[in-house]
């Protein structure tokens, strides 16, 4: 009896799914993969920003807001007559920065807060001038002799604010991790131009703590990273023997690398000129403390930082010639992304094959 009902059973399954069927529906199965792989592509590629920005105009001008034309950049007499300051926004040991308006559009004005830091204040401006790019916030104009620079406001502010931002009921739908992911590979790619710049291998001194760093960079609207001071970017030049020390006082805690610290110990008085100098790697061991800022602890952080352990482990290595180039660190970045983004979307594949 058993047996006969086993047969029934068998022949039943036979003539609902033929063996045709079956093979015709893997073959669909296998196509939506693929399908949905070309798609994933795509929108790895997409989410980036454009290696090139359509918004940039030639050096020495620029395009703003509504404008479809490139202005050249304002000088002494424009800013002057043209611009009208709004309030104070917040000031650092250089700069004091202003709200301001120039023909309808809200725009930041920088002026020298110390008079004792006017090279700081001009080689930022030079670093400004010379690296113009997606990466970096957009020059409108200049004044020199007043020590005066004048960019594109974003009014969403610095990163450090940027946890109180994503808490706002009106930023809430982009507090994901993939949002935030997104932000860290901005990070790590302004920190690739950087090390890759026209000008050649500059380090990010301006970084010894998190807040110091958060407060380097800008968030703009539509959610992407710019870097906005770049009033102490030193030039390693390691074929000329030329390496950096970023200012001239003992760095201390977990935060700067290693090799950032004093080396003699405690029992020997701190020195500028006994210090060693070194590279740009010290910008790579900052990046995961940087990057688990930017994960935050919302859903899916910890499965991205799982992701994240072998790279992240890489750039925390003592020795500063192990740890990986921001080229590296970014191609890491972009991958695990497109590898999230695939599972997101299809998060039984596996069981179903």
């Amino acid at each position: 009896m058993d047996k006969k009902l086993h047969y029934v059973k068998e022949e039943l399954l036979r003539r609902e799914i033929p063996p045709v069927l079956l093979v015709l529906l893997l073959l669909a199965v296998l196509l939506l993969n693929f399908l949905l792989y070309l798609h994933l592509n795509n929108f790895s590629v997409t989410t980036r920003q454009p290696d090139v920005d359509s918004s940039l105009c030639p050096f020495g001008y620029f395009r703003l807001g509504p404008l479809k034309n490139c202005s050249p950049w304002l000088s002494c007499e424009a800013i002057n007559t043209e611009v009208r300051k709004l309030k104070c926004v917040g000031e650092g040991a250089v700069k004091k920065v202003f709200l301001s308006e120039w023909k309808e559009n809200k725009v930041s004005l920088s002026q020298l807060a110390n008079s004792e830091l006017k090279e700081d204040f001009l080689h930022g401006l030079k670093m400004m001038k010379s690296l113009q790019s997606k990466y970096v916030v957009r020059l409108l104009g200049y004044c020199e002799k007043q020590f005066t620079i004048l960019t594109q406001y974003h009014p969403l502010g610095s990163l450090k604010s940027l946890n109180e931002m994503l808490d706002l009921p009106r930023y809430k739908g982009l507090n994901t991790w993939h949002r935030r992911f997104m932000l860290a590979i901005d990070y790590v790619s302004i920190i690739h131009y950087l090390h890759n710049s026209p000008l050649g291998t500059l380090v990010m001194c301006d970084s010894n703590n998190l807040d110091k760093v958060l407060s380097q960079y800008l968030l703009t609207s539509d959610f992407h990273v710019l870097v906005n001071d770049l009033d102490a970017l030193p030039l390693v030049n390691k074929s000329a023997g030329r390496l950096v020390k970023c200012g001239h006082r003992e760095l201390q805690g977990e935060f700067v690398a290693p090799e950032q610290l004093w080396p003699y110990g405690e029992e020997v008085p701190f020195e500028d000129d006994l210090m060693p100098p070194y590279d740009e790697k010290t910008d790579i061991w900052k990046i995961p403390d940087v990057s688990n800022f930017f994960l935050g602890h919302v859903e899916g952080s910890d499965i991205v930082r799982f992701h994240l352990f072998d790279i992240h482990a890489a750039c925390k290595k003592k020795n500063p010639a192990e740890r990986p180039s921001a080229q590296k660190v970014m191609d890491t970045y972009r991958k695990i992304l497109t590898l999230l983004l695939r599972e997101a979307a299809m998060p039984g594949t596996r069981e179903m094959l």
